[in-house]
């Protein structure tokens, strides 16, 4: 490809509001630009990019025996209230009507389409198991896309889908597709952590994710520095303190004028935040919850949803005031009406004479004690996890808290969607039974950003060959010099030969232009067709992820670069 005929505009500057690495260069490289927030065009070089990220995954989708489709991107509302999902699915969906005023939404993740698809022509057992995937275009509403690629409310990614007869079969398809992830990001020299994760608006069990550790990424993960223990901070447990006997007590009321906050109610008492419990009201379903944390924790809501067995929302600060009698912040466990659920962390076992809410405005209690004062209902693993703690996994190592960008994520979603949508078969024995299903997701553009900022430099991008624009960049520096010239056009032809993707840049423009430019974009390998080659007959070979650099005759030149290219 000859530069003075490629679309690739640069920028000298990046947008003040391109706060990470991959954001800033991928605008000033000229590989993407913005329509509106969360929102991106993919130039040229863009798009180069992209597509080798989509031949990788594809091949290995390919390799791990799943088929190929590709859905619509408008889904019916209908498909999604049978599901259960139009009026929970979080973020929402960006949703639009037809001309005939019914509506669709724009699809988020395709579990309610490929399961209409497969129920309307699964019949027998013999069927399966199948697995199908697409890369496509997908919407989520974000209220704060950041990152450039990173968060976006339009993306492209790769979903695939498993069928099965039974646990078996999907234990086999998850193997399959994980082994593939594996091998994805192998080759596309992205060392991800594989972690424990919460399903969320998917649903399932056996969740995974593949991260990439990165101090500019959005979620964080937490690994144990003695053992292999690593999770996402959503489901991430520390090894709880051993229980102790009940305090001395007593308990005792006293007055906490406007004292709701931990805060407040701390620097009133005099006592510190770990001596506080904290009671939070939840509805679960029909029924109420009191959940509570140390008063220096904060509240996992993802434990408290698989701990309560319920559809979780936080009370409305009306129904606190009736259940407890006092307003939001002065709840607590002593005296809660029969019915309300108790479910404490572990820590609380751990502590005596503690203060809590005593359910009357205005007034907490001190002295209080499990055992004496009130009931545990359940004991559970409901805080959030904290770097330092001691890790559930191993008796001496402790967890590290790492920032990380999400990349892939697999989950066993049993019958779930298949009972709703009614994809089933006939067994051996004739006896229809729901198709066991299995879902795994790849974020194909988010991969583009990961890839930056992971391979970047002062200079700009160092992409790796796998997912390079171009491997080859020829800069020809004297373009007006015939000599010159010549050497380059043959060099660029011998490249093409040799089934090496080349941009040769024979444009008009100063040296200095040129080779930043190269940096800049970061093609693997760059040639250069200058005063050493005049002088001496020699082109000089640089490689940019290092910066490996030799002088090589024009005859010996393509091998040279190929020598480079395989260590690229």
């Amino acid at each position: 490809m000859l530069a003075s005929r490629y679309y690739m505009p640069t920028l000298r500057e990046a947008p003040a509001d391109a706060e990470i690495p991959s954001h800033r260069l991928l605008l000033r490289g000229g590989f993407i630009r913005p329509l509106a927030a969360g929102i991106f065009t993919f130039l040229p070089l863009g798009l180069r990019v992209l597509s080798k990220v989509e031949r990788v995954v594809r091949e290995e989708m390919n390799r791990a025996g799943a088929h190929e489709v590709l859905m619509p991107v408008l889904h019916p509302k209908e498909l999604w209230e049978r599901s259960g999902r139009w009026d929970t699915f979080a973020p929402t969906p960006l949703r639009v009507q037809d001309r005939s005023e019914r509506w669709y939404c724009l699809g988020p993740t395709h579990e309610e389409v490929i399961t209409d698809l497969v129920a309307a022509d699964l019949g027998s057992y013999r069927d399966l198991p199948v697995t199908l995937y697409q890369i496509q275009v997908k919407f989520r509403d974000e209220i704060r896309p950041r990152g450039g690629l990173i968060r976006c409310k339009e993306f492209i990614m790769k979903d695939a889908y498993s069928f099965g007869r039974s646990r078996e079969d999907l234990d086999v398809a998850y193997d399959a597709m994980f082994d593939g992830y594996v091998r994805i990001f192998e080759r596309l020299g992205l060392p991800v952590v594989v972690v424990e994760a919460e399903a969320g608006s998917i649903g399932g069990t056996d969740t995974r994710e593949f991260m990439l550790l990165s101090e500019n990424g959005e979620d964080t993960v937490f690994m144990c520095d003695s053992c292999d223990y690593a999770s996402n901070a959503e489901c991430a447990t520390a090894r709880p303190p051993g229980a102790e006997e009940p305090g001395e007590g007593p308990r005792e009321l006293v007055a906490t004028p406007n004292a709701k906050t931990v805060e407040q109610v701390t620097g009133l008492l005099g006592v510190g935040a770990d001596r506080l419990v904290k009671t939070l009201v939840y509805r679960a379903g029909e029924r109420f919850v009191a959940a509570l944390v140390r008063g220096d924790r904060s509240l996992n809501e993802f434990k408290l949803a698989r701990v309560a067995r319920g559809d979780l929302r936080m009370a409305e600060d009306v129904e606190v005031q009736e259940l407890t009698g006092a307003r939001v912040g002065f709840a607590g466990p002593v005296g809660l009406p029969d019915g309300v659920t108790i479910i404490a962390d572990h820590e609380i076992a751990a502590m005596r004479d503690f203060v809590t809410g005593a359910n009357a405005d205005d007034a907490h209690f001190t002295g209080v004690n499990v055992g004496v004062d009130f009931e545990v209902d359940e004991w559970a693993d409901l805080r959030a996890a904290c770097h330092g703690d001691a890790c559930a996994q191993c008796e001496t190592g402790t967890l590290q808290a790492r920032r990380c960008i999400e990349l892939a994520h697999v989950f066993k979603l049993g019958t779930t969607y298949s009972e709703a949508l009614n994809a089933t078969f006939t067994d051996g024995e004739g006896r229809e039974q729901a198709a066991v299903m299995g879902c795994y997701g790849v974020g194909v553009s988010r991969i583009v950003a990961a890839l930056v900022e992971q391979y970047h430099d002062d200079a700009g991008i160092t992409w790796p060959r796998a997912a390079a624009p171009f491997e080859v960049a020829i800069l020809l520096l004297s373009p007006d010099d015939e000599e010159l010239r010549a050497i380059a056009d043959n060099l660029y032809a011998d490249l093409l030969a040799a089934g090496i993707e080349v941009l040769y840049d024979e444009r008009d423009a100063s040296p200095g232009v040129k080779f930043a430019e190269a940096d800049l974009i970061g093609y693997p390998v760059r040639a250069v067709i200058g005063r050493k080659t005049r002088e001496e007959g020699l082109i000089e070979l640089r490689r940019r992820a290092d910066g490996a650099e030799q002088l090589v005759e024009s005859a010996a030149a393509v091998a040279a670069v190929q020598a480079l290219l395989e260590q690229a």
